[in-house]
């Protein structure tokens, strides 16, 4: 068994003296650099949430809301001026 597998075992393995305290105290990456083991592969999540159809509208044509607004004020001005005539 190689010390990768003795790291494994538990605390039990300390009581026992299978594991150097040396190897207790340094980072992951130099212990697995000293066992001869590669870089741990980092988890990429593939799960991306798409975004709506307003936050892709409005990301491209970022001047859209102006042009609404003013679509709708210029549409209540005329409603209110039809209103009171």
């Amino acid at each position: 068994m190689g010390g990768f597998n003795q790291l494994k075992l538990g605390w039990h393995a300390i009581y026992l003296g299978c594991i150097s305290p040396f190897l207790l105290n340094m980072g992951e990456a130099k212990r697995r650099k000293d066992l001869g083991l590669p870089p741990r592969e980092k988890k990429i999540s593939k799960e991306e949430k798409k975004a709506g159809f307003i936050s892709n509208l409005s990301a491209k044509y970022p001047f859209l809301p102006f042009i609404l607004g003013g679509v709708l004020l210029t549409v209540l001005i005329v409603d209110l001026v039809n209103y009171y005539k």
